[in-house]
């Protein structure tokens, strides 16, 4: 699934490519991704929209209009928004589900393989209430120590868990919570209560670094994952535990070990390393 640093690498892309096109024409071909809001209705919205900016919340990509609307796309497990300007070879565009077609001859088109992902079309009032459930953003200056071992505190639930918790904190998912627990060498299994001020120090430091370095790379193409020209992320190479079970842990050498026992998802760990 898409987390922060593969959302922003869309909404940055989006923003640079089509910041001040307009919506020319709107093609629904799959209705069940849209949320809120019916074909007819999404068509007549958007066109003739200006598409102002795009930018991220949490796991969402966010695309304004000049309307005051926000379309909200949450690509999930296979979503990907991609830009077609007629030389587009990825076979994603046989799975898309929308199309928008603009002014200067390109088109948008939310891509779904599965279609586990979701479009909405939210007025300003709505998106606030929607944004307002979710937490805060990692990346944000407001995300301190103090700020995460408050969290921490405040739950006897595991603190892995707790990170990926989008109310909590907003676009950490398994790959990066994998990643920045490792970094700072805690058990994804303790208790978040347990953890220090001096341990959530270094795990805040550890989770605004590895989202930077991963935005950087433009995402984990793990699986499916692609950007909006549709080519893949480069931070798997740099995964020091996710998805690399079995395999000699990059700090001391032991084997890494892989288990669904603490949130149902896939947490890989050095047992020596993290404790």
């Amino acid at each position: 699934m898409p987390e922060l640093p593969e959302t922003e690498t869309i909404a940055r892309d989006l923003d640079g490519a089509i910041s001040g096109r307009k919506i020319k024409k709107v093609s629904v071909r799959k209705r069940d991704v849209l949320r809120g809001v019916s074909s007819r209705s999404l068509a007549k919205r958007l066109q003739d929209a200006t598409i102002v900016r795009s930018w991220r919340r949490a796991k969402l990509v966010v695309i304004d209009l000049d309307t005051g609307d926000r379309l909200v796309v949450q690509p999930r497990f296979t979503g990907a928004l991609l830009i077609d300007d007629g030389n587009f070879r990825g076979a994603e565009l046989d799975y898309s589900t929308l199309r928008l077609e603009l002014d200067d001859g390109r088109a948008l088109h939310y891509a779904d393989v599965r279609r586990l992902g979701t479009v909405a079309l939210m007025n300003a009032d709505r998106f606030a209430e929607y944004s307002a459930k979710l937490g805060i953003e990692p990346l944000d200056r407001s995300f301190t120590a103090a700020h995460l071992s408050a969290v921490l505190r405040a739950t006897s639930q595991p603190v892995k868990k707790v990170l990926m918790e989008q109310r909590k904190i907003a676009g950490i998912g398994n790959i990066y919570a994998n990643e920045a627990l490792w970094r700072a060498r805690i058990d994804p299994s303790r208790l978040a209560a347990s953890i220090s001020v001096e341990e959530a120090s270094l795990l805040r430091e550890s989770i605004v670094n590895v989202l930077r370095e991963a935005i950087a790379a433009r995402g984990t193409s793990f699986r499916d994952y692609r950007d909006a020209r549709g080519e893949r992320g480069s931070f798997v190479e740099k995964l020091d535990v996710y998805g690399r079970g079995g395999l000699p842990c990059r700090r001391c050498g032991s084997k890494l070990v892989s288990t669904h026992a603490i949130d149902g998802r896939s947490t890989t760990m050095c047992v020596r390393c993290q404790h």
